[in-house]
């Protein structure tokens, strides 16, 4: 395996690890590093499916417990069988306009210009969202009802829009809609799992034909990495959460946007993908 390959996995899934909970955009980040850093082509396209799979392992590993209560008690617990109901309905709008766009968005939307612009504006959105007057209807997920499930899973479908986040949509929606930051956050990871296992199988099933024997070490590196990433930055998240509110991420994707806009806009580094 070359070297720089290998240094390619390692730096692709570290960003994966760290970004894919957090509410700045995993898939705009990989878009611009794998720009700057020339990691692209078909390979690029399944290697991503490895690395998201290894984040989504990395939540589901945080929260076994609480899963393995939920699946144990499904049958006959209402609390269980609540939680669950309200999951598969925020699950099902991103579902639904996922199958029907993903192939347009992909054509058109995956390019650094579009993610730097996506940053900025949902971090404008943030700011506004952590500084407006919160009325919180739900403390924790079990007190969700079905409509606000359903609203923080249409919030999830802005995600579709690379540099939009997957995590910053559903947590800022759910501030918005009445959940509390630690429900917002809490619900968010939730989410992600069928979201994500979801996407990946489909993705995967879709390109099956790019995943290559020769290829496995270069995934097994990007898999590990972003799985311990991954596992590093849910625990901090949820440490941050307590003592702070989002602003922070707010002002970091916007700074990180403007930074992006300025250097295409006077020739600093040649976008290379943000041109068709």
């Amino acid at each position: 395996m070359d070297l720089w390959i290998a240094a390619q996995a390692l730096i692709l899934g570290i960003v994966e690890g760290i970004t894919e909970f957090l509410p700045v955009s995993s898939t705009g980040h990989q878009i611009i590093v794998a720009d700057l850093i020339g990691f692209g082509g078909e390979r690029a396209l399944a290697f991503n499916i490895i690395i998201q799979l290894g984040a989504i392992l990395a939540v589901v590993w945080e929260y076994r417990r609480k899963i393995f209560g939920i699946v144990v008690g499904l049958p006959r617990e209402r609390e269980a069988q609540h939680f669950t109901v309200n999951l598969l309905i925020a699950f099902l709008p991103a579902v639904v306009l996922g199958v029907a766009f993903a192939d347009l968005i992909h054509e058109y939307l995956f390019n650094p210009i579009t993610v730097a612009t996506a940053l900025v504006i949902g971090g404008v959105v943030m700011l506004w969202a952590e500084h407006r007057t919160h009325s919180i209807k739900a403390e924790t997920v079990e007190d969700m009802t079905w409509d606000l499930a359903l609203k923080v899973g249409f919030a999830q479908c802005l995600a579709l829009i690379p540099g939009t986040s997957r995590s910053g949509s559903t947590i800022i929606g759910g501030l918005l809609f009445g959940l509390s930051r630690k429900a917002a956050t809490e619900f968010s990871f939730f989410l992600a799992m069928p979201t994500m296992v979801g996407a990946a199988v489909y993705s995967g099933y879709k390109y099956r034909d790019l995943f290559q024997p020769q290829d496995l070490p270069v995934f097994a590196i990007g898999f590990v990495t972003s799985f311990l990433f991954a596992m590093l930055a849910v625990r901090a998240l949820l440490k941050f959460i307590g003592n702070h509110s989002y602003a922070a991420f707010a002002w970091y994707r916007i700074v990180f946007g403007l930074v992006i806009l300025a250097t295409w806009q006077f020739g600093v580094i040649d976008w290379s993908t943000a041109i068709g």
